[in-house]
């Protein structure tokens, strides 16, 4: 029974030494001398502000993409033990002993060393020569741009890593299509090709790019299978099923959760709170929650409320009024109606404070039991403070002429009566019978005399002048077709009424409410908010001493200088290795002249190469080539700053394309032994000269050793560089 012991159990591997050498020589470049130089480097100062707020658990919005990135960025201060306290305000500010430099660059530096081996294996999977494959290895290894953007706490490498692992995940399935379909392996790739894409995408959004393409591919490859007879519509349509799964609903799924970690990790108030909306405010630990808690959750009449404007950007504000009134003229002349003024104000105040009143009635308490408000439901909105009539007239606005005047009512006993009632409209509601709540309805105000709608409209304009305090103008909108959020409010503060008498009332308001109902929202609401935020949100885009434009990146015309040392000359710089984009734009456009010659040729039925290596030029070409196209040309129709780092993923494929332009060309047109010669000692001049080149540039790509005045002036290779050099 133990007879197997007598003979000792072997395990044999196969180890590939290509793969193993380029995975360390990878490591070694991108992790030697990570710590230096220990100071902020470049946007480091942006990425680590994010990092310090997860530490802290708050909230934060970064309209810039996903928070995927900014999580690993942040597992690498976790895994130092960062507590996320440092002042993330200026570049080359030199970090304090509680940061862990070491660990926060440490995945971008892994990320980028690994994008080294993963180029070898696309090029073996594509079936190009364990030669092509290590060139193209070694290429990613010796570009300059790609080590620099790998040593920071910066989200390219990791972004490119994800996007090379998911093509390499796509091409292994491929490759194991015809023989081992539906087999263990066959699944592990196809599902790791669309858990890398969701990855890519968590990064940074450009990642759709390549998703789109692996998407098209995949594609056109199920389009081919369906003209397989051998394949049964039974098959076909496991097969469907099984990519739709994998490239589809796995890569959402881990979309959807990568935010449910966000979430649950940043649960405490912050400075980003004021754009989101009050119910989203109010689910965080402290902040408005602090003053909601505890609310009544329907709005009844003789609430008492505060208004906030839904579309709270460019600042949040709340429906307003004082004693003060319009002028009886303004500057250019028009009257006003002389009435107390209604503002949007962006601070808290007790002035925001309103009485949500029934017509019918005189009380301004809440009646026992409460009578709740509902969507179509007539009110009256009396100010808190001073006791006047919410009103809107056919005057025409302060700084809107062409919308009403709003105003609180003040009987001046002439020819302009009252006009105070408002129907309430709740535009999120499933029902017509739906009830006016706290924080989670949104509603707009609708005159019934004339129809005009509440609207915060300084938020889009300029502020009142100094007769109005300079706050933000409140107009009735005759124009109502549509749902504009500055036509939208929510009840942020609310408290049922007690008092009937004024002074009581005052008193009141500027007291805690008592009831404990919760409000809190659900993760999909939470995620459906944060994800239009993060889409619509849009800081001013400025232009920036180092942005460029998408034409500069393919003959790299520009650089950015990350971080300059305060006394020495020793500096960094974003800047690629020449000789490899040089003949990575070589390359494409000979793949492209030789493509369209192929194609012509093939029209008139004439092959110059056989089958299936036509089949692999093309399939190469859609891969490398088309990897480029869809991360280079889509930044021709952004309307964004630029800097080169953008075009690094298009560069990657790029980069990729070389070897395998390389090795057609010496197998297809060069037949003769000399010719093979010749071409093989051109290829060994011209990647010393890559060599040559990354040994010139690494000094400002790894920021030492430092440069005197002379070496620094003989690396502005081109007059658009801009190589710090400190004058004497």
């Amino acid at each position: 029974m133990l007879g197997f012991l007598k003979e000792p159990v072997v395990v044999t591997a196969k180890i590939n030494v290509n793969l193993v050498a380029l995975t360390v020589m990878g490591l070694i470049s991108r992790l030697w001398g990570l710590c230096y130089p220990r100071a902020v480097v470049f946007d480091e100062v942006y990425y680590g502000q994010f990092v310090s707020l997860y530490m802290k658990r708050i909230f934060f919005v970064d309209d810039s993409g996903p928070p995927f990135g900014h999580m690993l960025l942040a597992l690498g201060g976790y895994l130092g033990g960062f507590d996320g306290n440092f002042l993330w305000n200026r570049i080359g500010t030199e970090y304090s002993m509680n940061v862990p430099v070491w660990s926060l660059r440490l995945l971008p530096a892994l990320a980028g060393a690994l994008c080294v081996p993963l180029a070898y294996q696309i090029l073996v999977e594509l079936h190009f020569s364990h030669c092509a494959a290590l060139g193209a290895a070694l290429l990613i290894l010796l570009e300059n741009s790609l080590i620099t953007q790998s040593r920071f706490m910066l989200l390219e490498s990791i972004l490119i890593f994800f996007i090379l692992l998911a093509v390499l995940s796509y091409l292994k399935f491929h490759n194991l299509q015809k023989h081992s379909a539906f087999s263990g392996s066959w699944w592990f790739w196809l599902l790791l090709t669309g858990v890398a894409c969701s990855c890519a995408v968590g990064v940074k959004y450009m990642g759709l790019f390549t998703y789109m393409l692996l998407l098209a591919i995949a594609g056109l490859h199920f389009w081919h299978m369906i003209g397989d007879q051998n394949l049964s519509n039974v098959s076909l349509l496991c097969h469907f099923l099984a990519r739709g799964l994998a490239l589809i609903i796995v890569p959402m799924g881990m979309y959807i959760s990568f935010f449910y970690v966000h979430l649950a990790l940043l649960y405490r108030s912050g400075p980003h709170d004021q754009i989101m909306t009050s119910a989203f405010q109010a689910s965080l630990e402290g902040g408005l929650a602090r003053i909601t808690q505890g609310q009544p959750l329907e709005v009844a009449y003789g609430s008492q409320i505060t208004l906030r404007n839904v579309l709270g950007k460019p600042m949040q504000c709340w429906l307003h009024s004082h004693t003060n009134t319009y002028p009886i003229r303004y500057e250019n002349g028009r009257g006003s109606s002389h009435q107390q003024q209604v503002t949007c104000y962006p601070f808290k105040d007790v002035n925001n404070w309103w009485i949500v009143k029934d017509p019918g009635m005189q009380q301004l308490v809440v009646s026992n039991p409460p009578r709740p408000v509902r969507h179509g439901h007539i009110v009256q909105l009396v100010h808190g403070i001073t006791t006047r009539y919410l009103n809107t007239h056919d005057v025409a606005a302060p700084l809107s002429p062409h919308s009403q005047e709003v105003s609180c009512y003040i009987d001046y006993n002439i020819s302009m009566p009252a006009q105070n009632l408002w129907r309430v409209e709740i535009v999120n509601r499933e029902s017509d019978t739906d009830v006016w709540k706290t924080i989670l309805s949104e509603v707009r105000f609708v005159h019934v005399n004339t129809s005009a709608v509440l609207k915060a409209s300084g938020l889009s304009g300029a502020s009142l002048p100094e007769w109005g305090y300079r706050q933000l103008e409140v107009v009735g909108e005759k124009l109502s077709k549509g749902y504009h959020q500055s036509m939208v409010w929510n009840v942020e503060e609310h408290r049922y009424g007690k008092s009937q008498e004024q002074k009581e009332r005052e008193v009141e308001l500027h007291s805690p409410t008592q009831m404990d109902i919760s409000k809190n929202l659900s993760f999909m609401a939470k995620f459906t908010e944060l994800q239009w935020k993060i889409l619509t949100l849009k800081n001013e885009d400025t232009e920036h001493k180092y942005s460029s434009s998408a034409l500069d990146w393919i003959t790299m015309d520009t650089n950015i200088a990350y971080w300059l040392h305060p006394t020495s000359g020793a500096q960094i710089h974003l800047l690629g290795n020449v000789a490899t984009w040089a003949s990575a734009n070589a390359a494409a456009l000979v793949y492209l002249c030789l493509s369209l010659w192929y194609l012509l040729r093939r029209r008139r039925k004439i092959y110059d190469i056989p089958e299936d290596a036509w089949q692999l030029w093309v399939s190469a070409g859609g891969i490398c080539g088309g990897g480029w196209a869809v991360n280079y040309l889509p930044f021709f129709l952004m309307e964004k700053t630029l800097f080169l780092y953008h075009y690094l993923p298009a560069l990657t494929f790029q980069i990729l394309l070389i070897p395998v332009v390389l090795q057609h060309l010496g197998d297809h047109l060069c037949r003769s032994v000399l010719l093979k010669s010749m071409f093989s000692a051109l290829i060994v001049a011209w990647f010393s000269s890559v060599y040559f080149v990354y040994c010139t540039f690494s000094p400002v790509s790894y920021g030492q050793p430092a440069l005197s005045l002379t070496e620094l002036k003989a690396l502005r290779w081109k007059d658009t560089w801009n190589i710090l050099i400190r004058k004497q």
